[in-house]
């Protein structure tokens, strides 16, 4: 199971990548180099950045927020298709007990 890391964490991870890169030759060599000063993954931090670039407006992509919601809405959708099976189940049940005649 991934480890969870608190925003702040990221935030700061992010702002020390931002000030590295300019003193390495690329992107990759200070993602290694703040990654492993932080003891994190260079694909984490990567990550991360990548994210941080997106939900910023200087890169493309689904930011973060759009993203949160779209999940909420399939566990939403997910829960409201389960309760409509569940409705139409019942349906059917009383169904058939209106149909059945009367012993009384």
């Amino acid at each position: 199971m991934p480890k969870k890391f608190d925003p702040a964490t990221k935030d700061r991870a992010v702002r020390m990548l931002i000030e590295a890169i300019p003193e390495h030759n690329n992107k990759t060599a200070a993602v290694a180099h703040v990654a492993g000063l932080l003891g994190l993954s260079p694909e984490t931090l990567r990550t991360w950045a990548r994210r941080a670039e997106i939900d910023a407006g200087r890169m493309p992509g689904v930011t973060s927020d759009m993203l949160d919601e779209n999940r909420r809405l399939k566990r939403e959708n997910t829960e409201l298709r389960k309760a409509n099976e569940v409705l139409k189940a019942a349906s059917v049940f009383f169904a058939k007990e209106l149909d059945r005649p009367s012993t009384r």
